[in-house]
């Protein structure tokens, strides 16, 4: 990362930035309900104020596909950024044409103005040259911050910054590179990586990319289930990858040889199918209908010493369904023992991100990521679009 362009690298006073933000927030009743991702850009926005710059804002919310959707305005977030930053925001009522032209013009030094949802244009998530080019004739230079979007070729993340240079990044991109990039540098050692979620697949290249550097890998949420199928173990009525069991195999075979650590849940919280019935298995095993929904208190006995003599932990994704109370305690109990151990704890974003948050450990992690995907990709080594584009210091 130290080879990019930082935002401190520019010359700022009097000149129209856009600067993409990640403002995929939640709203309540045309209320943001929160606003993590407008704090997180708030470092970044008081620094272009200070230095003078004009600053066009611009970011997606939602999923409109390409259609102006009232619902997913990007009103309510200016209205709470005003508050954020203590100064007027304009908002434009679109992010291209005379609406975003207007907003653009009127800015005086240390002023901002708020771009409508990018996506309700088709041209954004489609990297559209024109869509792009409209963009770009806002401003003079551009400053990507939204790291949460890094991943994805888009028309403000790959496009926009293809035509205005300098392209440098903000601080939050820089910090969330600088921090995930010790991760597959040259981390401490022990080196643990507590995976979760579904889906084996989400977590194939990340493995496999981390292999050299993790010394344990500690593996829970429904993924589990899939490596414990491939160990003939009957898990019930559990969500499993059917088509990934010989790769689940393998990726522990070749844990095995590297002499890294792979393990896995001992017993089970598992439910009948719906949400009030449930029980803790005595064992690894889960047999008949009843389909496993978080790590039973055995395997955090057995994962939480781990975490203890750790020197550093990657975490991506939960270790049960978090987000109902009595699928939570695993999750909790992971993230608690983490939060007292002496390791550098990097959080990957999205559900891991949310389930910190919501069992108060946020501010006890070394590092919480906002871009789940982003994150992802970057720690299984895939390039970053919106990173590839910034220019070079």
């Amino acid at each position: 990362m130290s080879k990019k362009l930082s935002v401190r690298d520019l010359d700022l006073k009097g000149r129209k930035v856009f600067c993409r933000v990640d403002f995929n927030v939640p709203l309540d009743g045309g209320e943001v309900a929160d606003d993590n991702r407008i704090n997180a850009a708030l470092p970044t926005l008081h620094y272009l104020a200070e230095q003078g710059a004009r600053t066009i804002l611009a970011s997606h919310l939602g999923r409109p596909r390409g259609k102006a959707k009232p619902e997913l305005s990007l009103a309510p977030v200016a209205r709470r950024l005003e508050e954020k930053l203590g100064r007027p925001v304009t908002f434009a009522e679109d992010c291209i044409g005379e609406p975003a032209k207007a907003a653009a013009d009127s800015l005086s030094d240390g002023g901002f103005a708020l771009l409508e949802n990018l996506r309700f244009h088709p041209g954004e998530e489609a990297n559209n040259e024109e869509f792009a080019a409209e963009l770009a004739a806002l401003a003079d230079i551009y400053v990507n911050d939204a790291f949460g979007t890094a991943h994805r070729a888009h028309a403000s993340t790959a496009g926009v910054p293809g035509i205005l240079k300098p392209a440098a990044a903000g601080f939050l991109m820089h910090r969330e590179l600088e921090e995930l990039g010790k991760l597959t540098g040259s981390p401490e050692s022990p080196f643990v990586a507590i995976l979760g979620g579904a889906k084996v697949s989400d977590k194939i290249t990340l493995i496999e990319n981390l292999m050299p550097v993790v010394d344990t890998f500690i593996v829970g949420g429904a993924m589990a289930y899939t490596f414990l199928k491939s160990m003939v173990h009957p898990v019930g009525k559990s969500l499993i990858e059917g088509d990934k069991l010989s790769l689940a195999k393998a990726l522990m075979q070749q844990a095995a040889e590297a002499g890294k650590r792979f393990m896995l849940p001992v017993d089970h919280v598992v439910t009948l199918g719906d949400d009030d019935t449930y029980r803790t298995t005595d064992n690894v095993d889960i047999t008949g209908i009843e389909a496993g929904v978080d790590i039973g208190p055995k395997s955090v006995e057995l994962f939480a010493p781990v975490l203890k003599s750790a020197r550093t932990v990657l975490w991506n994704g939960p270790l049960g369904r978090f987000e109902l109370d009595q699928f939570a305690n695993g999750t909790r109990k992971i993230g608690e023992a983490l939060a007292g151990s002496n390791a550098v704890s990097v959080v990957g974003g999205g559900d891991t991100a949310s389930a910190v948050r919501k069992f108060g450990l946020a501010d006890r992690m070394s590092h919480v990521s906002t871009g789940g995907g982003a994150s992802l990709e970057f720690l299984s080594g895939l390039p970053l679009p919106g990173v590839d584009a910034l220019g070079d210091a």
